[in-house]
């Protein structure tokens, strides 16, 4: 009941911003990481700007990924714990893309070093960060210490509504996604 209730029912918008600023930004080509895939929200909105793209997902949640195999979005699925040993991972990546993970009880910036590293040189990433999240977690420290190591491009960010506002109570809720260019 995840699309239903939560997406549907809250006005989920947040996997289309992650959809639309991936289709603005030129990348190599190859297969886009979804990280944190969930139910497949976030390739079901890439496949409306990009019929036929090429997308594996990666989710702790065996069930969330049944629902997202269920969608036929994916060429592959993968049950990881991105707060461990995630070496496992296919690389060779063109763009990483996340829209949910880096948030609350979920994801912090620990991941983001070994996320790059799966990615081919000039890969794109277009990741949501809770707003509140960002601040209170470091990611601007961790993403400062991935330019500084010429991992990445500088990341650009803009915060967008998480929701559509027909729930009064997340109606203020925002995100920050970031963009940037895998060196």
């Amino acid at each position: 009941h995840y699309d239903s209730t939560f997406a549907d029912g809250l006005g989920y918008v947040y996997p289309l911003g992650i959809a639309a600023a991936l289709a603005g930004l030129k990348r190599p080509p190859g297969p886009i990481l979804d990280i944190g895939c969930g139910t497949g929200l976030v390739a079901a909105a890439i496949h409306d700007h990009r019929p036929g793209a090429v997308i594996d997902g990666v989710d702790i949640s065996p069930e969330m990924i049944d629902r997202a195999a269920e969608k036929g979005a994916y060429r592959d699925l993968t049950v990881a714990d991105l707060t461990g040993d995630f070496s496992h991972l296919p690389t060779g990546y063109a763009a990483i893309v996340s829209a949910g993970t880096f948030t609350h009880g979920h994801l912090g910036p620990e991941p983001l070093a070994g996320l790059v590293g799966h990615c081919v040189p000039g890969a794109v990433a277009a990741l949501g960060v809770n707003s509140a999240h960002f601040a209170a977690h470091g990611f601007e420290a961790a993403l400062d210490r991935l330019v500084a190591a010429d991992r990445i491009s500088p990341p650009v960010l803009k915060e967008v509504p998480i929701y559509d506002g027909r729930d009064a109570a997340h109606a203020g809720d925002t995100a920050f996604i970031l963009t940037f260019r895998v060196a």
